[in-house]
């Protein structure tokens, strides 16, 4: 079965990181990426993203589309990317959201993806 890992931290705290300490959190990302490729769990789905201030929410309300610059909600953390990982179970799943370097500052929402016939 397949999960989605979204990665939700503090942009305002994540700037504050020198550039070593962001340099630092890239390599355990990438080492995180060999640790999943080597389970077989690596889907080859999954980025970072570009910081809120690039998004731009949609709604339609009436038939008219609406748009607004930022993130959909105000939060203390934002979705800042995600894996999908194919997994066994969701106890599988845990254990390797429970290893991206962001869960120790932040927090990673684990959800099984549907899937449609």
């Amino acid at each position: 079965m397949k999960y989605i890992c979204l990665i939700y931290t503090s942009e305002a705290e994540d700037l504050k990181m020198s550039p070593q300490e962001q340099e630092a959190t890239i390599q355990e990302y990438f080492a995180y990426d060999g640790i999943i490729e080597a389970a077989g769990v690596k889907t080859g789905l999954g980025d970072a993203l570009h910081p809120t201030s690039t998004a731009t929410t949609v709604r339609v309300r009436d038939g008219k589309m609406i748009t607004s610059d930022g993130p959909f909600a105000e939060t203390k953390e934002q979705l800042g990317g995600f894996y999908i990982l194919d997994c066994k179970d969701i106890d599988e799943a845990l254990t390797y959201a429970a290893k991206i370097p962001g869960a120790r500052h932040g927090s990673i929402e684990v959800r099984p993806l549907m899937t449609f016939d």
